[in-house]
């Protein structure tokens, strides 16, 4: 581990809890020792070997908690890996993760999933989590997950992935009335998918055209099963997490009138669905196949005004990569999914740059309602005594996505040729200045979160 820098932070447009003010932070160590406003300059003897960063004409916000990505480790490492995602996550501004347990093998068990951690420890740049898997012959092991270092349980209710499909009725009461934790889920109802592909493949074979997508995968499968979902969690009381809403309708299911500290029954939005609609199918074809699938520009909109009204409660990736080799196949074999966690704060920056929602709301979607939705330990606010998770942006800093620039293992994004107008410029993850303008700090780790339940 190399010795650690203090940090004075001074001149920042800092964003934080609905607010935006010029000021400073001073970081000694791993934390956040002062938040100061500009009228009130830090006036104290600063620690020795702290470098200060006139950071006069950007933005600080906190570090980007991503609640969904698949990072492909272990068993899938031809796609990506825990170090190169990382990375790429890093050098967008996220300092904070939680994976799936779809990997080979499936994190089916406490063994299991305590070796991912173990990976993740010796090669993460960013702070980590890892979803216990969920199957209908695994509830036991589900059972004894840790509620202060795991953050959550994850339930596929519809076979997105492997035979992960968790459809036992009393499996889904046992996880549902007895999880220690936040229960994460994927809702698609598998019978209503599996009918509209035979139809499908009845007509075209294997090659359906990628436009019939969203309508193989449905507004229908969707609402059935998020509204399973819900009503499952209102007759146990389970603390409930409805992972990339898709559809305008399964709106209806959630409530903006409860405060988040006080939901038990949230949601989230994933940036592909806020940015791509099913007019894109025509040019990027199977690189935008999402499960669930992206769907109509109406449904679109509605998202959005939903993220906007608190609705929706988080913004997170889905982050998924696969090859280009892969993403050519037919689309019934065409993986879905696709790489995110790079570009998702300069896309979500994109949409205040252009007058569609307001800059604090972004960092209190991606920054602070993460935390507050998992009760993470002291992340995702810039408050002192909190860990130093900072992100530096520049507003006026326009970058086009392109071959020379993209970071993921898999080397495509859905995003390449488009022109952001913002730029990650330091990321700071645990005091660590991990990013600096295209170079990393590879010489600390991040840390396991830990959770206040």
């Amino acid at each position: 581990m190399k010795s650690r820098k203090n940090y004075l932070i001074r001149n920042a447009r800092i964003v934080n809890e609905g607010e935006i003010f010029e000021g400073g932070v001073l970081v000694e160590g791993d934390r956040i020792t002062a938040v100061y406003r500009k009228d009130k300059q830090y006036t104290g003897s600063l620690p020795e070997d702290t470098l200060i960063i006139n950071a006069s004409g950007q933005y600080l916000i906190p570090g980007v908690i991503d609640d969904q990505v698949h990072f492909r480790e272990p068993g899938l490492t031809h796609k990506a890996d825990i170090y190169t995602e990382s990375r790429a996550a890093v050098a967008g501004g996220i300092t904070s993760f939680m994976e799936m347990p779809n990997t080979i093998p499936q994190t089916l068990t406490q063994t299991l999933l305590e070796e991912k951690y173990k990976l993740a420890a010796s090669k993460s740049l960013a702070n980590f989590s890892f979803y216990m898997g969920a199957s209908n012959d695994n509830l036991d092991e589900v059972l004894k997950t840790n509620p202060e270092n795991v953050c959550g349980v994850k339930v596929f209710m519809g076979a997105s992935t492997g035979n992960m499909l968790v459809d036992d009725p009393a499996t889904l009461a046992g996880i549902f009335g007895k999880s220690p934790l936040l229960v994460a889920v994927h809702c698609e109802d598998e019978t209503i998918i599996k009918e509209n592909l035979a139809s499908y493949k009845e007509e075209y074979g294997d090659n359906i055209p990628i436009e019939f997508h969203p309508e193989i995968r449905s507004e229908e499968a969707c609402y059935e099963s998020s509204s399973f979902a819900v009503r499952l969690a209102k007759k146990y009381g389970t603390r409930l997490h409805v992972l990339h809403l898709s559809t305008a309708r399964e709106l209806g299911l959630f409530d903006n009138q409860i405060p988040l500290k006080d939901k038990k029954i949230t949601c989230e939005v994933c940036v592909h669905h806020l940015w791509f609609s099913s007019d894109d199918y025509q040019e990027l074809g199977a690189l935008i196949k999402w499960n669930p699938a992206v769907k109509t520009e109406h449904d679109r909109e509605a998202l959005l005004e939903a993220l906007k009204m608190d609705i929706i409660d988080v913004v997170a990736t889905d982050h998924a990569p696969h090859t280009l080799d892969e993403k050519s196949k037919p689309y019934t074999q065409a993986p879905s999914g696709g790489p995110l966690v790079q570009h998702a704060l300069p896309a979500m920056l994109d949409f205040y740059q252009k007058g569609r929602i307001p800059l604090w709301k972004v960092v209190e979607k991606m920054c602070h309602a993460p935390a507050d939705c998992f009760k993470i330990k002291d992340r995702g606010f810039i408050r002192e005594g909190y860990f130093a998770d900072l992100v530096l942006i520049d507003l006026n800093n326009p970058w086009i996505v392109d071959d020379s620039n993209i970071l993921y293992k898999c080397a495509w994004s859905p995003f390449n040729g488009n022109t952001f107008g913002a730029k990650v410029t330091k990321t700071f993850v645990n005091g660590n200045l991990v990013y600096d303008d295209g170079l990393f700090d590879e010489s600390n780790f991040g840390q396991r979160l830990i959770f206040e339940r």
